[in-house]
């Protein structure tokens, strides 16, 4: 007898989930972070708790005044450059999950948004289904923020580069 697929809509944790923005100066690193995930992902799953991700949706979104960094100055100049008010969000939309060869990793296609540019994005993320229910995401990439309109700040000898990488750790929790 065949099982029926479940189509399971979870929600994202947004004080269990963080993003990681660092990038680089020509004095030093610079980071940022925010948990003020918030979003939704509707899944297939089998009854041996197997994910089908085939027909995956979901998006995942934080605004821009909550990503901190340990440095004021750096922070307020973040959100000057990103223009916070303006474009209030960063905005990732998920199109399509394949598997890939690797058990546990899934190649995930899709856009992000970010000052008002929306662009394609692909890259691999980890995605657990776990005992007690809940989705576990994480992943890393990197971006051009030229891409997306941003020109890094260049201040006498400081230079900012235009490449960033960006670490997601989601805990997403079905939705009742």
């Amino acid at each position: 007898m065949c099982e029926t697929p479940r189509v399971t809509k979870f929600r994202i944790a947004p004080h269990e989930s963080k993003v990681w923005i660092s990038g680089r100066s020509s004095l030093h690193a610079i980071n940022s972070q925010s948990d003020s995930l918030a979003g939704m992902i509707v899944v297939e799953s089998a009854a041996n708790g197997q994910l089908d991700p085939s027909g995956a949706q979901g998006s995942v979104e934080f605004p821009v005044t909550q990503l901190r960094s340990s440095n004021p100055f750096e922070q307020r100049e973040l959100h000057r450059r990103i223009d916070a008010k303006r474009f209030p969000v960063i905005r990732g939309e998920v199109e399509s999950i394949t598997p890939n060869d690797e058990a546990g990793e899934y190649l995930v296609i899709g856009t992000v948004s970010f000052r008002g540019v929306t662009q394609r994005h692909s890259d691999t993320m980890t995605i657990e289904l776990d005992a007690d229910g809940s989705l576990r995401l994480a992943g890393r990439s990197t971006f051009d923020v030229r891409d997306y309109g941003m020109e890094p700040p260049k201040i006498l000898m400081l230079r900012v580069e235009p490449i960033v990488e960006v670490r997601v750790q989601i805990v997403a929790r079905p939705d009742a």
